[in-house]
């Protein structure tokens, strides 16, 4: 199994190229399951999430290509995928595939809303807390179809198709807004869709959707209406740049000091994140090419920040944050509202000397002198990069272990700090 080592102490300087969403990227692979014709997706990652979810989408009879390196192109650009649904094969998303990458339960909406069933695996548990189903099923359900859980599977039907509702979710869900935006494009009539969560991912989707042919009103915000059409056709979308990647790359250059331009991020779609990195004092710059950071002698101002869904501040960069916390010159109180089991990475923090007191849902970073290289496991993909970004400041060597976990949601992310003087190295398993 692959480990990085990363040498703590340089400054970082450069350009960092900001890749595709791996949060939009993904659903955006799914959506391909609503049309006959060629999706084409530009400026996907290249992650191990992107390549499972092609074996899963294949299984369905999705045809996939990918476009090689262009001229000019450096490595870290992202690369073009076209999938062609034309036929679909098989209506059934079994554990062993489903259990590997909870997303890929989406594909619950798009089959049911073109074949009329599918036949879904419960995505089963997940290191940083439950994350149920149900309003998923609350969606299909008010769009018609017929539910049953029989082994672990999600039996649907919708022999007839699926009808125009309104759906009214009592807590904001990422994935079921995902589920129902898509399933609704193809449902009879009108779709309303009340307390949708307003993800920048979301409303990428629901961009692309509507290249696509879908008709939806109210992108963006937390009501759309969708009315369902017969079919939808192909389209071309690049994917919008990943705003967590943005944030993790932000933090890393606001820890180790230096100026780092973040090429192609979108910084409307961080707004409470930057706010957060420039009452540390970081300098932050929104320009044409994306977002400069730049923190030269200043240290680390303490914190005070809960977790809220968007356009709150995201628990994909709490465990980034807190990284960076551990730092600065005074204590810092990090509350987690999201998810209950998201403070797996501060045992492993505190072995690098961080301070960091847990209370229930949340924590107290004392932020202390030095922290100083030692061996670390990764726990789940953003505390993995949490512990790089506190390695980069360490004195002495790190080791991280289970390295898996970067892989799902950073493309290229040793080059891309390298690039910009990072000592950071990933070495072959034994």
């Amino acid at each position: 199994m692959d480990r990085i080592r990363i040498g703590g102490g340089n400054k970082l300087h450069g350009t960092i190229p900001i890749s595709g969403a791996k949060n939009a990227a993904l659903p955006l692979m799914i959506a391909s399951l609503l049309s006959e014709d060629t999706l084409t997706l530009r400026n996907t990652p290249r992650l191990a999430d992107v390549r499972l979810l092609q074996r899963i989408l294949q299984n369905h009879g999705v045809d996939i290509s990918t476009d090689g390196k262009r001229p000019g192109q450096i490595g870290q650009c992202g690369e073009t995928l076209r999938l062609t649904a034309r036929t679909i094969a098989d209506t059934t998303a079994p554990y062993e595939l489903v259990s590997k990458m909870r997303a890929s339960f989406w594909v619950l909406g798009p089959l049911l809303a073109r074949c009329g069933e599918a036949k879904v695996s419960l995505p089963g548990g997940c290191a940083i807390g439950t994350r149920p189903v149900d309003l998923h099923i609350l969606a299909m359900e008010r769009l018609g179809a017929s539910i049953a859980i029989e082994a672990g599977y999600v039996l649907a039907k919708a022999p007839k198709g699926l009808v125009g509702n309104r759906i009214v979710f009592p807590k904001v869900s990422v994935g079921a807004t995902h589920a129902a935006l898509m399933a609704a494009t193809l449902a009879k009539g009108d779709t309303i869709i009340e307390n949708a969560a307003q993800e920048p991912e979301i409303g990428d989707v629901a961009e692309c959707l509507v290249k696509m042919g879908a008709k939806i009103e109210g992108i963006h915000s937390p009501t759309l209406k969708i009315t369902g059409v017969t079919s939808l056709h192909g389209a071309d979308h690049t994917v919008i740049a990943d705003r967590i990647e943005t944030g993790t790359y932000a933090m890393a250059v606001a820890m180790t000091g230096g100026d780092v331009m973040l090429q192609g991020a979108r910084p409307d779609t961080l707004d409470t994140v930057l706010d957060v990195l420039a009452d540390s004092e970081a300098d932050v710059r929104r320009t044409n090419d994306g977002l400069r950071i730049l923190r030269n002698g200043a240290g680390i101002a303490p914190i005070r920040v809960e977790t809220q869904p968007y356009p709150g501040f995201p628990t994909d960069l709490q465990a980034q944050l807190m990284a960076l916390m551990t730092k600065a010159k005074g204590t810092s109180l990090i509350r987690e509202t999201i998810f209950e089991n998201r403070f797996m990475h501060v045992q492993e923090l505190a072995r690098l000397g961080a301070d960091i007191q847990l209370q229930g849902d949340r924590a107290e970073i004392r932020g202390v002198e030095k922290l100083t290289g030692a061996p670390v496991m990764a726990t789940d993909l953003r505390a993995s990069v949490s512990l790089v970004i506190a390695a980069l400041a360490a004195e002495g060597d790190t080791t991280l272990h289970r390295v898996y976990h970067l892989d799902r949601g950073f493309d290229s992310l040793e080059k891309k700090l390298q690039n910009c003087g990072a000592d950071i190295e990933r070495l072959a398993g034994q």
